[in-house]
């Protein structure tokens, strides 16, 4: 019975994808970048506002896996997934979706409304990804940038700074290069296997993807360099070193590029992110470079 109910338990985890959290940690880097990371008071509501994004972020997920349940069992790992392989039931998943939907929310409206208002504009926006949007080529990988945007404001009310335009050109596009990079995952698994995992996935091909990508890295790389040379960034964080962090923005992403297109393996960017060491080597590096020289 205890192994049972373990087993049930770990399907409800797989169902809300901790794993995709990380990317729910960009909430933090406005608090970082605005220099308020020894502020206990701020870096508490932000850590508040992180695990109840990642439970509204969670409900997506399940909604997700709810209306891609059959495209999910065509697949070669996502067929693994707790409703694909009916470990949970679709009532079961609907009921956990509620949940954390309404407790994010209700919360969030304790901390601040407008992060609870962000939180509900994300939900509807993915909602309508699910449904619509993603059939949508190109649209839908400007959906998901929207929401990485998104996490950026909720992060800046936690800390309360105002956001460089920079920082969420860079953040938006970067979200574009990463999108485009999983649409390429797709294209590769219909041409090894003949599943279509994707409805859109017709609207793209390897080498519009391959040259969209190359054109995003490019303005982030030299947006980065222009943000980290700027007078007012100089000025405000406090550091006229930060255009040496670039060796690391540089690195991560032909890092990515490699894998990617060299390569040519199918993979996620959250399973490149926690496999590949040189990436991670590149995002740890940047974050202490730019902790030493901030700080």
């Amino acid at each position: 019975m205890c192994s049972i109910t373990m087993k049930k338990l770990q399907s409800y985890l797989s169902l809300m994808r901790p794993k995709q959290w990380v990317k729910n940690l960009l909430i933090f880097l406005p608090l970082f970048f605005g220099l308020k990371l020894g502020n206990i008071e701020y870096l508490s509501e932000t850590t508040i506002a992180f695990v109840l994004f990642s439970m509204v972020a969670s409900s997506i997920y399940i909604f997700n896996d709810i209306k891609d349940v059959e495209e999910d069992r065509r697949h070669y790992a996502k067929k693994k997934r707790p409703i694909a392989s009916c470990l949970i039931s679709i009532p079961q998943a609907y009921v956990t979706m509620a949940i954390l939907l309404i407790v994010g929310c209700f919360f969030a409206l304790l901390v601040d409304i407008r992060i609870a208002q962000f939180m509900i504009a994300y939900f509807i926006l993915n909602i309508l990804y699910t449904i619509k949007l993603k059939r949508i080529s190109i649209i839908d990988t400007f959906v998901i940038a929207i929401g990485f945007v998104i996490r950026l404001y909720i992060g800046s009310i936690t800390a309360h700074v105002t956001l460089s335009m920079w920082i969420v050109l860079m953040t938006f596009l970067l979200a574009i290069f990463l999108a485009l990079s999983k649409r390429k995952d797709d294209i590769i698994i219909f041409e090894n296997t003949g599943k279509e995992t994707r409805k859109n996935i017709h609207g793209y091909t390897v080498e519009f993807l391959n040259l969209s990508m190359v054109i995003m890295a490019s303005i982030v790389m030299v947006s980065y360099i222009m943000y980290t040379t700027s007078a007012s960034t100089i000025l405000m964080r406090h550091g006229d070193k930060l255009y040496l962090t670039a060796i690391f923005v540089l690195l991560g992403i032909m890092r990515y590029m490699q894998i990617n297109i060299v390569t040519d393996e199918s993979k996620t960017p959250t399973e490149i992110l926690y496999a590949d060491k040189t990436i991670q080597f590149s995002i740890i590096g940047w974050i202490m470079a730019l902790f030493f020289i901030m700080y």
